[in-house]
C-alpha cells in the first residue's frame, strides 16, 4: 500500500456555515468515491480557504461525516488580487494500491473564470 495525494476543489456561492458543510460534505464523498476510498483509508485532510470565508471551519463538514480519527488542518489561501473568491480547496493523503496516474479528483466548479494571468491551482 502506498500513500497518495489526491486534491478537489469547491467554490462556494454563499459564506455560510451550513452552506460550506453541504458543499465540503459533498466534495469529500465525492473524491472518496472516486477514487474507490473510504475513510479508513485517509492519513490526513489539508484544507485551504480563501480570505474571503469566514462562516466555519470547512474541517467542521468532515468531522460531520463521521471521519473523527484523521488529522485535520485548515489554512487561509493567500490573498491574491484577482483569485476566485469563496474557494475551499482540500488535499487528501491516502494508503491506496491504485496508480498515481490513476488518481481522480473531483473536477471544480467554479462560477467564474479567473482574472487574466492567474490560473487556479
Amino acid at each position: 500500500m502506498a500513500v497518495r495525494a489526491v486534491r478537489g476543489a469547491v467554490q462556494l456561492e454563499r459564506d455560510e456555515a451550513g452552506h460550506m458543510e453541504e458543499q465540503v460534505g459533498a466534495l469529500l464523498t465525492a473524491i472518496l468515491e472516486r477514487n474507490g476510498l473510504h475513510t479508513d483509508d485517509l492519513i490526513s485532510l489539508w484544507f485551504t480557504a480563501t480570505p474571503d470565508l469566514h462562516s466555519d471551519f470547512p474541517a467542521a463538514a468532515a468531522r460531520k461525516l463521521g471521519i473523527v480519527d484523521v488529522p485535520l488542518i485548515c489554512a487561509q489561501e493567500l490573498d491574491i488580487e484577482g483569485a476566485m473568491p469563496r474557494v475551499v480547496r482540500v488535499l487528501a493523503h491516502t494508503e491506496s494500491d491504485r496508480p498515481r496516474r490513476r488518481r481522480r479528483a473531483r473536477l471544480p466548479r467554479f462560477r467564474g473564470r479567473p482574472a487574466q494571468g492567474h490560473r487556479p491551482v
